[in-house]
């Protein structure tokens, strides 16, 4: 499988590749959350610039918090069947980050509409446990995603550096989208830090935040045809001038 680069602690080497003629608009409103992809490798200099351009993402005072660590191959293969051992066999998550999910209020409906539209695309009914089962373990297979990529940073930072985190991820995930490609974050992917720890040997403190697969969307998949909708601006922005 494709590396990001010859040296395996971190990727360093700057690329020749043609960056693509997609504008920002047309970016930010075609990236979604795809959840099935193709077995189809990622050039080698294409994954280098998606993270050469992510890397310019504005931070707190150019702290630059994000640590990102990507597994593909054999490695993706084996914390996979690791994830999924410990998710069937009800071995507890243990995230470094608490999620809370009882939303209420506009957000709890909007979170009831993201899963009603994503269930139907599925063909998962309401009363479908084991339909729901199953999607639920796919994130654990990364949606057959070739690489997947563990979001982390230094936990002294907290959670105010950790938006710095979140900014560099929206970028890198608009540029995927730039690139041909596309992403699913997930949350998920904070359940088990310390398999993920110890398959990059990361010992100095680090933090898993959240992951994203990606790589070449599948289109033949159902739950990629998915679309959530946006509220009107007025639900969320107040402009006064006095």
């Amino acid at each position: 499988m494709n590396k990001l680069s010859t040296n395996t602690e971190s990727a360093t080497n700057e690329t020749t590749v043609a960056d693509p003629d997609t504008g920002l608009i047309d970016a930010v409103y075609a990236r979604h959350s795809v959840r099935g992809f193709l077995d189809k490798e990622v050039p080698e200099d294409v994954l280098n610039r998606l993270f050469e351009i992510a890397q310019q993402a504005p931070s707190n005072c150019n702290v630059q918090p994000w640590k990102v660590y990507i597994a593909s191959g054999e490695l993706k293969e084996r914390l996979k069947k690791q994830m999924l051992e410990n998710t069937t066999t009800g071995v507890k998550s243990n995230p470094d980050y608490e999620y809370r999910s009882d939303f209420e209020n506009e957000h709890r409906v909007r979170q009831v509409e993201c899963a009603i539209a994503l269930y139907t695309k599925m063909g998962i009914g309401r009363g479908d446990k084991e339909g729901r089962m199953r999607a639920a373990l796919r994130n654990f297979e990364y949606f057959d995603a070739p690489y997947i990529a563990f979001i982390g940073m230094d936990p002294k930072f907290g959670v105010p550096v950790a938006l710095d985190v979140g900014m560099w991820a929206q970028t890198l995930m608009l540029t995927m989208v730039a690139f041909g490609l596309h992403s699913c974050p997930m949350g998920t992917m904070r359940n088990y830090p310390d398999l993920v720890r110890e398959a990059f040997d990361i010992q100095d403190g680090t933090k898993i935040l959240f992951g994203i697969s990606f790589g070449y969307e599948d289109e033949a998949v159902p739950a990629n045809e998915t679309r959530t909708t946006r509220d009107d601006i007025s639900a969320n922005i107040f402009f006064r001038s006095n």
